[in-house]
């Protein structure tokens, strides 16, 4: 069993991911549209930058809702390999 202070951490970063994920998207859009100017698409990865890390979707640890083991989880029902045998 994880420790409950990183069940929660990974939990607290999938609100924040889920929150700001339009955000970053559209910033994401800006830097990669050719049409715009350098020094806006400038200004939009250095507003990137300054959103948290704990924004991006990367950072979220895929774990099991009960007992909060990070391997061997199924996406499908959130739960360990262990909880579902």
């Amino acid at each position: 069993m994880s420790r409950k202070s990183v069940i929660q951490r990974n939990l607290k970063r999938i609100s924040i991911c889920d929150r700001l994920k339009s955000k970053r998207e559209k910033l994401r859009a800006i830097i990669k549209d050719q049409s715009i100017s350098m020094n806006d698409r400038f200004l939009a990865q250095v507003k990137l930058s300054k959103l948290p890390r704990d924004s991006s979707y990367i950072r979220i640890r895929n774990r099991c809702l009960i007992t909060g083991r990070p391997r061997g989880c199924y996406r499908k029902f959130k739960v360990s390999r262990i909880v579902l045998r």
